[in-house]
């Protein structure tokens, strides 16, 4: 699988914790905790790349943070 970097941060309006996925427009996912967010977030870039391919849209590249 791509490595694409994640971003997590704390979020106590949503009482946990929230992954971004900067290379993926609109990419992001919660979890109660960190590790879980970022397990989260790998599901939804697996999802968002399907998206992606089945639309006939183009799949970023990693940004340079990924390399």
């Amino acid at each position: 699988m791509t490595r694409y970097p994640i971003e997590v941060f704390g979020s106590e309006e949503d009482d946990g914790f929230i992954a971004v996925v900067p290379d993926l427009a609109g990419c992001s996912a919660w979890g109660k905790t960190e590790v879980e967010a970022i397990h989260e977030a790998h599901d939804a870039i697996a999802a968002w790349i399907k998206a992606a391919r089945s639309m006939k849209r183009p799949v970023p590249a990693l940004s340079r943070r990924g390399a």
